[in-house]
């Protein structure tokens, strides 16, 4: 018979995210352990928002099975309560899943479920949306928006968008006004907004992020030789782009808006329209995750 902490968890499939054979051998597992755990697919967004108020007093952790976009829609009906988060990666990317240590496997989740320990993170706000990862405007929204539209998933598909949005890419001009810090007006390649260090595939967009500790990283990548591309696509995967000359690394602990006439922003890797000024702001210690034994380092020394 399973732990108490195990009937006490809702399991939120995304059946639209993941990549194969993965995909497929979560929801295989899924299906044969039905007698054991509870779990729905989840069609859309406000479905899982309507299953998770209609449950939220027979859980206490729920879990998204999916990709970083089925974190952020799962977190953002716990945030603020004593209901804590989990996650079963099965997305393209899976930025926040890296970062705190879950696995795609089932049996090694129930461990974690049953220990039933947790941390409490920060979330970060941008106007009415919730940012768990990373979120922003220019190369990486650009990218986002045409993934959105793409049938297939995965790293080479990935790969592939991103290639032919950088081939067309067209700096973006943003105005930052941040407390105690100069305005900022600059046109970029990317301008990032991290609780975490990286996109997802261990890309570390903000490499110095840490989402436990009140503060927003905020990155900016000025338009740089497009041959220099290795580069800095080297320095992203190895943590160090912040020492490129190219790049602006700012911290913050304060409010602060951006303009911009670009509406097409990401939102943990979810294309997202944003029109006029945009409010960005810290919620420290917002949400409980669980706590897994490969969570990074980082995340657990204190603020």
């Amino acid at each position: 018979m399973e732990s108490s902490e195990i009937k006490r968890s809702l399991f939120i499939l995304n059946p639209f995210a993941g990549v194969q054979p993965a995909k497929f051998i979560i929801s295989k597992e899924l299906q044969r352990r039905k007698h054991d755990l509870s779990y729905f697919k989840s069609l859309s967004i406000d479905e899982s928002g309507q299953r998770i108020k209609q449950s939220f007093d027979k859980y206490d952790v729920f879990v998204a099975a999916g990709g970083d976009g089925t974190v952020r829609s799962v977190a953002s009906e716990i945030v603020g309560t004593n209901k804590t988060l989990g996650v079963l990666p099965m997305g393209s990317g899976n930025g926040f899943a890296r970062e705190f240590g879950f696995r795609p496997n089932i049996p090694s989740l129930l461990k974690v479920i049953k220990k039933a320990q947790s941390l409490k993170v920060d979330i970060i706000q941008i106007n009415e949306h919730i940012c768990l990862n990373v979120a922003g405007v220019g190369l990486d929204s650009f990218v986002a928006h045409s993934f959105d539209k793409l049938k297939t998933r995965g790293f080479w598909s990935y790969a592939w968008v991103t290639i032919r949005n950088f081939l067309q890419l067209r700096p973006v001009h943003v105005d930052l006004n941040i407390p105690g810090e100069e305005p900022v007006s600059e046109d970029v390649f990317v301008l990032s907004i991290a609780n975490t260090r990286q996109f997802g595939n261990n890309a570390f967009i903000a490499p110095r992020a840490r989402p436990n500790d009140g503060i927003i990283d905020i990155v900016l990548i000025r338009p740089f030789p497009k041959l220099m591309s290795p580069v800095i696509i080297y320095r992203l995967f190895r943590g160090t782009l912040h020492n490129s000359k190219y790049v602006r690394y700012i911290k913050t602990d304060k409010p602060f808006t951006i303009n911009t006439q670009e509406n097409r922003f990401h939102i943990d890797g979810e294309p997202v329209d944003i029109p006029g000024e945009i409010l960005v702001r810290v919620q420290k210690n917002a949400l409980k995750v669980l706590k897994t034994k490969h969570l990074k380092p980082s995340i657990t020394l204190p603020s």
